[in-house]
């Protein structure tokens, strides 16, 4: 990876040009277009951001949101849950570690491994009571499947006060819900490289008013990045039951899953394999027998398990007026299971076998008697275990009033438990051929010899820890509609935390002394207010602002990292939507204060603040049978403090200043088919590696295509190439170890073919 200097690529200048645009473009193409509008064309009801999920038309929200519908879900066709936010602007997504183990940052706030900005919520619930933990990140334990109805991004807004309080990013899956007709899906889908899964969906009626929804789906295939081993494999089962009352509604549903795939990691970008199918795991790396313990217990363990879940999330919503003005209501979720990761991770850069041979004044050969050449290269992996036994109740339960045709006021308590019991052992060094599923090396070669040949002789860390965290929370909400055409949207939250966590940790494995028993306790207040104007029901603009905050989690305990990150977020945007045209441009600018990062759970921790200033645009274009759907997101990020003098003034790492994706399609109708052409064009600016910004990660393309074909009768097929132009691009360097030669590349060229019937 090149090293260059400091630059800045994208002027505030230029970004508020772009703004500004955005903003003349929508209004010139609303006074226009009025006259032509279909009153009923906006439909959209957005349940995240608002007070007890109450609900909103997505032309009136005064906040930044991208909902997703299912057609639009099989377009992207995405192997994970994080690949699909990889369509909501203002968000960098790094989905190339696979089906978990994704890495997502938001609108610059500082990120730099999982995703501490964001929250994921099932039918406007969170999952989990905090955003992520070391090794766990919240798409890891949700699927997507055919059982989805729709998804929503808000990015910044009124979830700081709402929900759980998330003043990043909070994406919400609302499952399909059953209806009077009894209908279905069967659909079965294979790729070039051996995927077999099989999807399924059901609903209807039970009784009167009564409905219920049922899918799953089950899978498996040894990955794009082949193991050698059925690296990918999985199932999970839906449940959604709706009851329909005179004066409400109440829904319960459970999802079970268990799935797991490969955890893909940087690998050596010098050693000449192809990085698109590189896998360094395979059959002679898959198991490891460790130490668990000083007794001197050892566990073989399956790392061909990689990263997943086995667990489920059940919850429920009850909504009902109570006359008066009045409306109840409540929401709920319950999860359990366990988050494990087995990785095969690298440790610093790969060397070549003649380097290693010079150290060790021996060949080098592999375990099974192979001896290396000139053209081969070995690197240090380690066999990484960390089990995870997550927990979670959250419950949301707020009342509403109406007083008059002026204020919509909703007064809400919010109250969350959640746990994790984790075992760790990571780092247990061994020397590898670096190919793909490379063979470890004779031990006659040692990690000293590595190190003495310029490579690294890897470390061991171990751990046993149980924290529980509680929080409450009262929020108020006030929607006052001052005039037909302003209204004026507030809200208010206040929340208490507790936290008891205690750790024992030790070389290779906990030790059996503790080495920390905390308890913490905080209280703190998040607020937002947004005016709303609307020049008519086509066309609105908003602006707001927000005070939100971040509570420290389990591992910023574990880090002495006991700070509050405080989030201030100024946002203006523009919403038109027409015959031909939908196009929404949100402006913003955040300053984060206090956030402390441990990159891979190595590197001595840093606290630095940051700013970013950006804007995030969101649009359709429809002209007969052709659609233009487009994203895209340009930003300027800033270290403005930090204990790392040096860093000051640098770029946030790893966040792109743009990214844009440009999705045309082409609908071709016969009398008893229709057939949708569609491309989906990514394009990735470069970014930084590290805060030092000695690191670059170059811009890159991504090219998809694809064709989807209905037929009289029910049945429909799907064929989908991702990345067609086998793009190498690289989404981050080594977090362990930013001088390492080593990067994470996007999965490589493949194609996928699904078939399936509607009834």
């Amino acid at each position: 990876m090149p090293v260059t200097p400091n630059q800045t690529s994208i002027s505030n200048f230029q970004i508020a040009s772009a703004v500004c645009t955005s903003i003349f473009f929508s209004s010139h193409a609303s006074a226009q277009d009025t006259a032509q509008q279909d009153d009923a064309q906006m439909t959209e009801v957005i349940v995240i951001g608002t007070p007890g999920g109450s609900g909103v038309d997505r032309q009136e929200a005064s906040f930044a949101v991208t909902t997703i519908e299912p057609e639009e879900i099989t377009r992207l066709a995405p192997t994970s849950t994080a690949e699909l936010m990889e369509s909501i602007p203002g968000v960098w997504v790094e989905s190339s570690g696979g089906i978990a183990g994704a890495n997502i940052d938001v609108r610059g706030l500082p990120g730099g491994g999982d995703a501490p900005f964001v929250t994921l919520a099932i039918n406007g619930s969170p999952l989990y009571g905090t955003e992520m933990l070391s090794f766990f990140e919240q798409s890891a334990i949700f699927r997507i499947d055919e059982t989805i109805g729709s998804v929503e991004g808000l990015r910044g807004g009124p979830n700081a006060v709402f929900g759980k309080g998330e003043p990043g990013l909070t994406v919400n899956f609302n499952l399909m819900e059953g209806g009077e007709e009894t209908e279905g899906r069967i659909k079965y889908s294979t790729s070039d490289y051996d995927l077999q899964r099989l999807d399924a969906r059901m609903s209807g009626p039970i009784s009167e008013d009564f409905f219920y929804m049922i899918g799953g789906y089950i899978q498996s295939s040894p990955g794009i990045r082949d193991a050698q081993f059925t690296a990918e494999e999985g199932n999970q089962f839906t449940i959604n039951l709706t009851k329909i009352f005179d004066t409400g509604k109440i829904n319960v549903f459970t999802r079970v899953t268990d799935d797991h795939g490969q955890w893909v990691l940087p690998m050596a970008l010098n050693s000449g394999n192809d990085l698109g199918t590189f896998a360094q795991i395979g059959n002679a790396t898959r198991f490891r027998e460790l130490q668990t313990n000083t007794a001197g217990d050892t566990q073989i363990f399956d790392f061909g398990q990689g990263r997943g879940w086995d667990g489920s999330v059940s919850g429920g919503s009850a909504q009902f007026e109570l006359g008066g003005g009045f409306t109840f209501r409540d929401q709920f979720t319950y999860m359990n299971g366990d988050a494990d990761t087995y990785g095969f991770v690298p440790a610093g850069g790969a060397v070549s076998a003649t380097a290693l041979s010079a150290a060790a004044g021996a060949p080098v050969s592999t375990v099974s008697g192979r001896t290396l050449g000139a053209n081969d290269f070995v690197q240090t992996y380690g066999h990484w275990v960390v089990q995870k036994d997550l927990k979670a109740l959250i419950n949301d339960l707020s009342i509403n009033k109406v007083f008059g045709d002026t204020h919509d006021v909703t007064f809400g308590y919010y109250r969350a438990s959640w746990s994790s019991n984790d075992f760790w052992t990571i780092g247990n060094p061994i020397l590898v051929h670096n190919t793909r599923n490379g063979e470890p090396l004779d031990p006659s070669v040692t990690l000293e010899d590595m190190a003495a040949a310029g490579g690294d002789p890897g470390f061991m860390f171990g751990l046993q820890s149980a924290g529980d965290a509680r929080a409450e929370a009262l929020y108020l909400a006030d929607s006052w509609q001052i005039t037909d055409a302003i209204r004026l949207d507030l809200g208010v939250r206040r929340e208490d935390l507790t936290i008891d966590y205690v750790l024992d940790s030790g070389t290779g494995f906990a030790d059996g002394t503790i080495d920390q028993t905390t308890h913490l306790e905080g209280s703190e207040t998040a607020y937002t207010g947004a005016v709303n104007y609307d020049f008519n029901d086509d066309f609105g603009v908003f602006v707001r602002y927000t005070s939100g905050f971040l509570f420290p989690h389990f591992d910023d305990i574990r880090e002495n990292r006991n700070t509050v990150d405080e989030v201030k977020q100024l946002e203006a945007g523009v919403k038109f939507s027409g015959e031909w045209l939908d196009l929404y441009a949100t402006g913003f600018f955040n300053e984060n204060d206090a956030f402390s990062s441990t990159v891979g759970g190595v590197l001595p921790p840093t606290a630095f603040t940051t700013e970013a200033l950006g804007v995030e645009l969101d649009g359709s274009f429809r002209w007969n049978e052709i659609a233009i759907s487009f994203i895209g997101t340009l930003q300027e990020t800033e270290i403005t403090d930090s204990t790392t003098p040096t860093d000051v003034g640098n770029q946030v790492l790893r966040q792109p200043d743009w990214q844009f994706r440009v999705s045309p399609s082409y609908t071709l109708e016969a009398a008893d088919f229709e057939a949708t052409f569609y491309v989906g064009a990514t394009f990735v600016g470069s970014r930084y590696g590290d805060n030092a910004n000695t690191v670059r990660l170059d811009s890159y393309e991504k090219i998809d295509v694809g064709v989807m074909a209905e037929f009289a009768g029910g049945l429909f097929l799907q064929l989908h190439g991702d990345n067609v132009n086998d793009s190498d691009g690289i989404t981050e360097g080594d977090p362990r170890n930013p001088a390492a030669p080593n990067g994470r590349p996007i999965f490589g060229r493949s194609f996928m073919f699904s078939l399936g019937y509607d009834f």
